[in-house]
């Protein structure tokens, strides 16, 4: 039987992952599947509880399983907690490393029901289709920080790190995507201020000619923000490093209409993690007003790339397509003439779908 680890987490976390299991075990009864699932604790919730966002136990749970679904983690009120204290450092980033997570994939697609949802024009947007391949445990974000006092108050460093080894294997990841889509590969760097990203642009590079029949393109993050406004289409696989793969992928998520639409799965170790790319979401923490379809096509990913149920996880899909397809909103995605639901009404439509 498959172990599912279920990480709900904060703020609205505790809504949208429910919503998330119910579509699962659905799946279960429609095509006679089993898993076996157990809650655990991260976040705030966790250091509440047991003293620190990432217990041992929680961790120790993931590397058992066969997949982790998350929620979200993080609120105003762990902000002034020591830094390694706090939810998304002491928490996510770890357990990424635990896991050997080194690849987030981030599907942005533009369902057809939502394209006037977007803020851009509907032909801008219609039919979009990006797969982002985000470096997940390097960087700015793992590098070494300091905070040294100074007469005029403080110094402060982060450090950026790159190896050859880490550039290459998600960037190999990228090209093999890229291979099975439309053939295009596009390297996000700012080769000409960072020595990291002119090593990055030079691995990419250097791995090219192993790729014959993909094309590979470099972009400075700068111009590669403008065009996702511009022409986000021009765009098949995008592979950049992680700050700014988290940056570029919270603009992507607004041209699908709402970054409650953005499903992500993080993969490289035995165990890959599954999560919307949203935040905890505090203000609307408890009030049934969550958007949890990002949850739920997380779940999708979850079937495909973990338990290799291809026509499981289409027909979560599909489901959702469907509700859409009938003007079914939640209020981050409403538009006039639409039916507006709540966080569980959206979870039972999709249930009802399949």
């Amino acid at each position: 039987m498959a172990k599912i680890a279920v990480l709900p987490g904060d703020g609205i976390g505790a809504e949208i992952v429910p919503q998330a299991l119910k579509v699962i075990k659905a799946v279960e009864k429609k095509f006679g599947r089993h898993f076996e699932f157990e809650k655990a604790l991260i976040g705030g919730a966790a250091y509440d509880q047991k003293g620190h966002p990432l217990p041992e136990e929680t961790l120790a749970l993931c590397k058992k399983s066969d997949a982790v679904l998350l929620g979200a983690v993080g609120g105003p009120q762990w902000e002034k907690l020591p830094v390694e204290l706090r939810p998304e450092l002491g928490a996510l980033l770890p357990l990424r490393k635990e896991l050997g997570l080194y690849a987030n994939l981030r599907p942005v697609r533009v369902f057809p029901q939502l394209a006037d949802a977007s803020t851009l024009k509907n032909e801008v947007v219609s039919n979009l289709d990006i797969m982002v391949v985000r470096e997940l445990t390097g960087g700015l974000y793992f590098g070494e920080k300091k905070k040294e006092a100074i007469d005029e108050g403080f110094r402060v460093v982060d450090t950026l790190v790159y190896t050859t080894p880490e550039i290459k294997r998600v960037a190999k990841l990228a090209f093999e995507l890229a291979q099975k889509r439309r053939g295009k590969v596009t390297s996000v760097d700012k080769a000409n201020v960072l020595e990291s990203s002119r090593h990055w642009r030079e691995v990419v590079a250097g791995l090219a000619p192993e790729y014959p029949q993909v094309e590979l393109e470099h972009m400075y993050v700068d111009n590669c923000a403008m065009q996702l406004v511009r022409a986000p289409k021009q765009f098949d696989v995008m592979v950049t490093e992680n700050m700014f793969g988290d940056i570029l992928t919270d603009l992507a998520a607004q041209l699908t209409g709402s970054i409650g639409m953005l499903p992500s799965a993080s993969v490289g170790g035995r165990v890959a993690l599954y999560e919307p790319i949203h935040g905890s979401a505090p203000d609307l923490a408890g009030k049934n007003l969550a958007n949890p379809l990002a949850t739920i096509l997380s779940a999708a990913m979850m079937l495909r790339i973990t338990f290799n149920m291809e026509e499981e996880a289409r027909a979560v899909e599909e489901a959702v397509a469907k509700v859409l397809a009938k003007g079914y909103r939640t209020g981050d995605i409403m538009q006039p003439g639409m039916k507006q639901v709540g966080t569980e009404e959206m979870g039972d439509l999709v249930i009802n779908e399949l």
